[in-house]
């Protein structure tokens, strides 16, 4: 494929999968459909997308569905984990089909990386309009955003994260994840301060009347601080894009990576997968693209299930099928997504309480509150709450 600036094709061993050696966890694939040949590159009209994950790239792509921004100049500012590169690369190529420009940059490719990535970013910020982001956390993302001059701002879905980012812009605090422990002061965070700060500022709305506007398209439950325009994520590109799926009668589980932030006890968390799987009669798990080679060896071994790492997120992966016609899982985004998504489905999507006893004394003091919060607030879902004999497995 000839390289187009701006709209470059991902490096090789982007395509490469952990999972391909890993004994009992096959990778699914499949063949995005295409309706014709590829559509050529769009020309950039002011709007300019920075992601940094898949699911990312997808609700920008449903904003883009939704807003009917039809030319739209993705950055990819690609990870480490190849799992995450690979989803990524995955959703580029949907991107491209839709007749949007993605441009990858290796934006943590060593040591002069970020200096050659915001070098070549800079005229692109400075001519952009509006600026979509995905993960207001990023301290990328942050450092971009002191060199925006763009007037609208529009923050998309990174899963469970906007309903802490919009708690915190809304309370006037730090942003800061909500899975970090410790008091954020470290060196790092000092030499960061000012742009955290700056890019706080800039996704604060203006005054009225002011000129700058700040959006946030969401499927999450939030109440967003005043002057902040929300656009409900239907998940609409999604719905007209693939499926109806084929179900299956056995259930599926859908993985966490809470165990890999270091929220919840490994041990704790396998018996409640092995416990999960008994109970409702599951037979697959689907990885989350966090979680380690080692813990799925294990949960292998512990309770059969045939563990499946997806190449694009769960939405779409659901979506096609064919999938469970119960779908089971922990506090995490997808039980909010996922009913959006596949809508006029017989599909059920059932969560799961965490246990207080599951935390490990590493996990930050906030992190009871803000799971029993993203199982609280979750509509249409079945709850299914963990007592001790069940956490005991």
């Amino acid at each position: 494929m000839p390289g187009t600036p701006g709209a470059e094709v991902p490096p090789p061993e982007t395509t490469g999968s952990p999972a391909r050696g890993l004994r009992g966890v096959p990778r699914q694939r499949h063949r995005t459909a295409r309706s014709g040949a590829p559509r050529a590159a769009a020309r950039d009209t002011g709007t300019l997308a920075f992601v940094e994950s898949p699911v990312q790239l997808l609700n920008a792509l449903e904003w883009a569905h939704t807003a009917q921004a039809t030319e739209l100049t993705v950055v990819v500012l690609s990870p480490h984990d190849p799992m995450t590169r690979g989803q990524l690369r995955r959703m580029a190529e949907l991107a491209r089909d839709e007749g949007h420009t993605v441009r990858w940059e290796e934006a943590r490719g060593g040591p002069t990386a970020p200096m050659r990535t915001i070098g070549g970013l800079t005229p692109l910020l400075r001519r952009a309009r509006r600026v979509v982001i995905g993960d207001p956390f990023s301290r990328y993302v942050q450092l971009l955003l002191s060199l925006a001059k763009a007037r609208e701002l529009v923050v998309v879905d990174d899963g469970t994260a906007t309903m802490e980012f919009i708690s915190q812009l809304a309370r006037g605090e730090r942003l800061v994840r909500w899975h970090r422990n410790g008091s954020g002061r470290g060196p790092r965070d000092l030499v960061f301060a000012p742009f955290s700060a700056t890019a706080r500022r800039r996704l604060t709305p203006a005054p009225e009347g002011g000129r700058r506007t700040v959006g946030l398209f969401s499927s999450m439950p939030v109440e967003a601080p005043p002057g902040v325009e929300v656009t409900t994520n239907e998940f609409a590109w999604t719905r007209g894009r693939f499926g109806p799926p084929r179900l299956t009668r056995a259930a599926d589980i859908v993985g966490t990576s809470l165990v890999e932030t270091g929220v919840v006890d490994a041990d704790r968390y396998l018996a409640a997968v092995r416990t999960l799987a008994r109970t409702h009669g599951a037979t697959r798990y689907f990885a989350h693209r966090k979680e380690s080679t080692e813990k799925l060896h294990r949960l292998v071994a512990e309770t059969g299930l045939e563990v499946v790492r997806p190449d694009l997120p769960l939405e779409l992966i659901a979506r096609r099928g064919p999938i469970g016609r119960l779908i089971v899982s922990f506090p995490s985004t997808v039980v909010h997504t996922l009913p959006l998504a596949l809508l006029g489905t017989e599909v059920k999507v059932a969560v799961c309480d965490i246990d207080p006893e599951w935390l490990t004394a590493n996990a930050s003091p906030r992190a009871q509150g803000f799971l029993d919060g993203v199982t609280g607030t979750a509509r249409d879902v079945q709850r299914l709450p963990f007592t001790q004999r069940m956490a005991a497995g």
